[in-house]
């Protein structure tokens, strides 16, 4: 009797598998994460963690920088005024080319009265400023570039104390860019608890200062690039 009852239970715990192998059985619709999520006991993220005791604590961590960042004091100001000068750029770049437009239209009305030389030099030179203009304008642009990435390095930089802080308030190791990971629960990620520390400390910090773009263009005629 004991071998067919131990055949039996065999053939039980076999069905009761190909019934989880069968829910495991993924569903474009839902998703990887929902049923991996909806295969744990009761329900439960497969990954998740005990919500019994005031703060989680959790051997590792997760952090979305690009949200901490955007989201932040900090980053909205950083924002607004690289809009700001990338604006007053725009604006600075169109009444630059308004103007050398107007110089080129005189110098070509006024050849056919000019000497072949002296047009020739003045073409030459007008030629030599719109290439220095253009540089300086070039350099300009990436000032501006630069310093969405100035702003963020001196963020973190700032922040490091308060990740610092976060770290081991949870008892964690470690804290991982969320963007890289495949699956973890969204109780390990501090992102929010982040933006709220760092608004609190840091408020929305200050603008690192970068170094000076090149020089004017040389010429006493050249049109001095300003943003009024």
């Amino acid at each position: 009797m004991a071998g067919p009852c131990r055949l039996a239970l065999v053939l039980l715990m076999l069905a009761g598998g190909a019934a989880s192998a069968q829910d495991l059985a993924l569903d474009p619709a839902t998703g990887f994460a929902q049923q991996f999520a909806q295969a744990a006991p009761g329900g439960l993220p497969a990954t998740s963690f005990p919500t019994g005791t005031a703060v989680l604590q959790a051997p590792i961590l997760t952090l979305n920088d690009e949200q901490l960042f955007d989201e932040s004091a900090w980053g909205a100001r950083a924002e607004a005024e690289i809009e700001a000068a990338a604006a007053a750029l725009a604006t600075e770049n169109r009444r630059i080319e308004a103007q050398l437009l107007a110089e080129e239209r005189s110098l070509t009305d006024r050849r056919p009265g000019m000497d072949p030389a002296a047009f020739r030099a003045e073409a030459d030179a007008f030629d030599e400023r719109v290439t220095g203009i253009r540089r300086a304008q070039d350099v300009k642009a990436r000032a501006v570039s630069r310093l969405r990435e100035a702003e963020r390095r001196a963020f973190f930089s700032a922040a490091v104390p308060i990740l610092s802080e976060v770290m081991r308030k949870h008892g964690a190791v470690a804290i991982l860019d969320a963007r890289a990971i495949f699956l973890a629960d969204s109780q390990i990620d501090v992102t929010a608890e982040v933006v709220a520390l760092a608004d609190q400390r840091l408020g929305p910090g200050a603008a690192p200062e970068l170094p000076d773009p090149v020089e004017e263009p040389e010429g006493e005629d050249a049109p001095t690039p300003t943003a009024d």
